[in-house]
């Protein structure tokens, strides 16, 4: 009987965000496998006892990066952990990004602003600002040229936090097209979504947002599918990955490019694709034993 943790977080009072957790815990206890889902912060987890610990919706790791690394490196020095420690490591902060243009993927420009540098900013198109380090459309922002000062205070307050800046275009197309989640677990294509676009003009970088509006089934185009093996290949070292979810919307030419690389806690929405979580459930299993 293989022992299986749920890597998740903490919502405290508040309901858990993550609606595929409690359908995947029953269906590998009825497989089986002795299954829980476990804060990955809970101080008192014997995390040695498991057989595999998957990360599955660590939502808030991203205000405590440097933390969720650390922890990650020390289960994976105690157990298996998927994915790997190093794909982690080097997943958690986007400027990987830049290691995957390098390679020849196709990714939406990016420019870096770390604290100290000078806070150049587009003055001919519309961009988007957001963290390096984030998840959820955390600390992001839409703006025009004619926005530069609300940008300008926006970037002060990341760097003050010690947050490295991305600056993109902002990719008209995510309008028509939308946002599409490719996603794969077990090394194979497990389904598709499409979403609309998350940033509204005008909604402020610290304010509430829907990361995943409208969200509905998607039949990938075989260029959407090659782009995604593009990028899986291209991850450094060429680890065994159990899940990954590749973003890509459509560029300035309408050609796929990718928008991210999510290695670490993708929401599987699994709610749209009930088949699927028999999938994920057997490829845990492997993975465990």
């Amino acid at each position: 009987m293989p022992r299986v943790a749920l890597a998740t977080y903490d919502p405290g009072p508040q309901p858990s965000k993550d609606r595929d957790l409690p359908g995947l815990v029953r269906a590998l206890r009825e497989a089986g496998a002795e299954a829980v889902a476990v804060p990955w912060d809970d101080p008192g987890t014997d995390w040695s006892a498991f057989d595999l610990v998957v990360i599955r919706s660590t939502w808030d790791y991203s205000w405590r990066a440097e933390e969720f690394v650390a922890w990650a490196r020390k289960v994976a020095g105690l157990t298996r952990l998927a994915n790997p420690a190093e794909v982690v490591r080097w997943n958690t902060d986007k400027r990987y990004l830049g290691d995957l243009a390098a390679a020849g993927v196709p990714v939406v420009p990016t420019r870096y602003l770390a604290p100290g540098d000078t806070p150049d900013l587009p003055g001919d198109h519309e961009y988007v600002v957001k963290p390096a380090s984030g998840a959820g459309a955390r600390y992001a922002a839409r703006y025009t040229p004619d926005d530069h000062d609300t940008a300008l205070r926006h970037l002060a307050r990341m760097h003050d936090e010690g947050l490295t800046a991305m600056v993109q275009p902002y990719l008209t197309g995510i309008d028509v097209g939308g946002e599409r989640a490719l996603q794969f677990f077990g090394g194979r294509f497990l389904h598709a979504g499409r979403k609309g676009a998350v940033l509204a003009p005008g909604t402020a970088y610290d304010a509430a947002k829907v990361a995943h509006p409208d969200l509905v089934p998607w039949t990938p185009a075989p260029a959407e599918l090659a782009l995604a093996e593009q990028a899986l290949a291209a991850v450094p070292d060429a680890p065994e990955l159990l899940y990954a979810r590749v973003d890509v919307v459509d560029g300035e030419d309408g050609q796929p490019v990718l928008m991210e690389l999510e290695l670490v806690e993708p929401n599987l929405f699994l709610d749209l694709h009930p088949g699927s979580r028999a999938v994920v459930r057997d490829a845990i299993l492997a993975a465990a034993r």
